[in-house]
Parts: C-alpha cells; structure tokens; sequence
C-alpha cells in the first residue's frame, strides 16, 4: 500500500507539472515569441567526476540562440553561488561571453540556489512579470509551473537534452522526485533564502 501510494503521488504530480506546461515549450527558436529577459537556469560546467556536463553546454548554447535571434534581450544567469569556490553565474557568464554574448547583457543572479529562488527572485529581485525560461525540456516543465504559481507569464525554450541512456534516466528519476518535493514546498510556503534590493533588468 505504501509503494501504491507512492507510486500515485508521483505519477499524479508529474502530471499536474505537465499539463501546466503543455503548449509553453518551444523547440525552435523561430517560434519563440519575444521577451525582454531569458532566464538561464544553472548547472555546473563539469559531472562531480570530472567530466564534461552537457547539460551545461547544451543550455549555453539554447541561450546564444535566442540572444543570437532577437528573441530575448537580455539573459538573467541564475545559479548558485554558496562558497568562492564554486560559482555557476560567474562560469556561465564567462561562456555566454565566448559565444559572442555582450556582458552588458547578461545579469547574474548568484543566488539562484533552487529552481524556485531563480524563478521567485526574477520577479521580485529583478522585476520581470515575463520570462523565457532556459533549460532542459523536463526542467522548464517544473520551472513554468513554478513560475505560473507566483503570477509570472513564463515560456520555455528547451535546450538539447543528452543522449546518454543511463545518464538520462538517472536525471529524469530524479526530476520525477523533485516534482513531488515541489509540491511539498508549496504546500508549506518555502521562500528563496534570499531575496533583497530590485534590482530591475532594462532600467
């Protein structure tokens, strides 16, 4: 009965996230609609073993896309940022820069610790009530929901997933459980640890 039980929260919950999402995702950069900010949600570069992360490569490369299209203006880099050691705004700035993105369009956000302090801070730390959400299919379905929850117009544009077998169904696992932890947040009213100043993007 536990397993059933457990089984039906997850199925029911990944449902919900989807059916919030359905008709928001865009694969092709011709059919996004403009928006002055995309919101660039953080991974690290590099796997904790070392190797190349294409996950992170694969939403840097869906950001100089859009940026490259005229599809958004500016792109709000969120991520986390906890120790001087390790910094995803920094690093991904630093890619986007590679790629011929402008710096003085690009906004970092280091303290984009959760998917629901980047999304919660766009709003009320930098102002957007309308964003293009970056990242990997199954990450934008989670953001969006989030963000239609707090009252923010959110779209996605998917980045490449990866093509590793194991290795997808290892992230994929793990966002149906982050799926459900989501809905136990909102149930008991988590706040991003930050917040602070507005900083408002465009200004």
């Amino acid at each position: 009965m536990v397993l059933l039980a457990l089984v039906v929260t997850v199925v029911t919950c990944d449902g919900i996230v989807r059916a919030k999402a359905k008709g928001r995702l865009y694969d092709r950069v011709a059919d996004v609609p403009h928006r002055t900010v995309g919101l660039l949600l953080g991974t690290s570069p590099v796997t904790p073993w070392g190797a190349r992360n294409n996950y992170y490569t694969y939403r840097m490369d869906a950001a100089q896309q859009l940026f490259e299209a005229g599809k958004i203006d500016y792109v709000l880099v969120s991520g986390d940022n906890r120790t001087r050691y390790y910094d995803e705004p920094s690093m991904m700035r630093d890619s986007l820069v590679a790629r011929g993105v402008p710096t003085d369009r690009i906004v970092l956000d280091y303290a984009g610790l959760r998917t629901l302090d980047s999304v919660v801070r766009a709003k009320e730390v930098f102002g957007q009530d309308t964003i293009t959400i970056i990242s990997q299919p199954f990450h934008n379905e989670r953001a969006i929901f989030l963000a239609r929850h707090y009252g923010i117009e959110a779209i996605g544009y998917n980045a490449r997933d990866v093509s590793r077998f194991d290795k997808w169904l290892k992230i994929h696992s793990r966002e149906l459980l982050a799926r459900v932890k989501l809905f136990l947040d909102l149930a008991v009213g988590k706040k991003p640890h930050f917040l602070g100043k507005q900083e408002k993007i465009g200004e």
